[in-house]
């Protein structure tokens, strides 16, 4: 199959499997309206499983030009399903196909530019790129007034926090801190949720320190895995 082909024919499966029901509850979801956070993303409706079966169909065939092709689209699965293949590709790359791979990836961040297409991608690329190099692309994305940018540098860190390497995590929480926006408040609030998974006392230390400061999603989000008593410690210490 050449190469024309096969990205049409990945294209043809997602195309085939869409549905318009599912298409407009994902355009509610995930706020395409006007002036909300996915204003004018377009979507046919193709859930995750079939995206994630597809792209590992066609992942070790397609070659990154044509991914990134892809990942340029305008609607949104087809996007999605090309930052799956990236993913697939990272994970069974050389050292040398990880450097393009996270050059293609940085190269086309304004298409990664939902919550789900950063969740999905930034841990293994960006973080499993970074965990053993110097990590300040990060904080130069924390500190950018893009909020996928600013959630795609909260979030990479889950690599290292799943290493037990928690530090990255903390620093960039704090430069979020005082983050205007929900979806900030709520990643940031995961990643500490999950340092604590790993190490409680950690969580705790960070909580005790910035608690009452953080937003009430934020905090929330970081203590929902807690014994209520010290959830509502928390809870009732929050001004």
């Amino acid at each position: 199959m050449n190469k024309i082909n096969l990205l049409q024919s990945i294209i043809n499966e997602l195309n085939e499997n869409a549905c318009k029901e599912k298409a407009q509850h994902h355009m509610q979801f995930f706020k395409t309206g006007s002036g909300e956070y996915g204003e004018g993303d377009k979507f046919i409706g193709v859930n995750v499983p079939c995206q994630r079966k597809i792209a590992q169909k066609y992942y070790k065939e397609i070659n990154l030009n044509e991914l990134e092709k892809l990942l340029r689209n305008g609607i949104h699965e087809y996007r999605s399903t090309a930052l799956f293949m990236l993913c697939y590709k990272f994970d069974k790359a050389t050292e040398n196909e990880k450097n393009s791979i996270v050059d293609l990836y940085l190269d086309n961040l304004d298409f990664v530019n939902n919550w789900d297409l950063v969740d999905a991608s930034s841990p293994t690329i960006l973080g499993g790129y970074l965990f053993d190099k110097k990590r300040s692309l990060l904080y130069d994305l924390a500190n950018s007034d893009n909020l996928w940018k600013q959630r795609i540098a909260i979030i990479s860190t889950l690599y290292f926090i799943r290493r037990n390497d928690f530090y990255d995590t903390l620093a960039i929480s704090e430069l979020l801190l005082h983050h205007q926006h929900d979806l900030i408040h709520k990643a940031v609030g995961w990643m500490i949720r999950e340092v604590g998974k790993r190490d409680k006392d950690v969580a705790i230390t960070f909580l005790l320190k910035h608690s009452t400061e953080m937003p009430r999603t934020m905090l929330r989000y970081a203590i929902e895995k807690f014994d209520e008593d010290l959830r509502q410690q928390f809870l009732q210490g929050y001004k």
